[in-house]
């Protein structure tokens, strides 16, 4: 389908202006016709990834999450005692997002897991 550019502008002005950046450009490697099958091979960026402690206290809106998060974890035994004392000790001296910036809802598939 041809469409002159200055029509194209018109009709959609946020994506002529975001196509002029080459920052924002996502390169397409092949095209399936099976969504599931597709889905699965685009998302290799986190493929076995599973989240640590830190990726759960920077999903936290204050600190009260977060001390929630290190007791749960240590009563299911998942982290240690000295490990959970050292994560709550820099909880109150230098917050929660002295663990990174806060990851939002839409984290993952921004990063490229869909």
């Amino acid at each position: 389908m041809e469409i002159e550019k200055k029509r194209f502008r018109t009709m959609f002005p946020n994506l002529s202006q975001e196509m002029k950046y080459e920052h924002q450009r996502v390169g397409i490697s092949s095209i399936r016709s099976d969504a599931p099958t597709g889905e699965k091979a685009s998302s290799k960026t986190f493929d076995g990834y599973m989240p640590d402690i830190i990726d759960f206290i920077r999903r936290c809106d204050n600190e009260q999450q977060a001390v929630e998060i290190i007791e749960y974890l240590e009563r299911r035994q998942e982290i240690g005692s000295a490990y959970a004392k050292k994560m709550k000790k820099q909880l109150k001296e230098k917050g929660v997002r002295s663990f990174g910036s806060k990851k939002q809802d839409d984290y993952y598939p921004r990063e490229g897991i869909v």
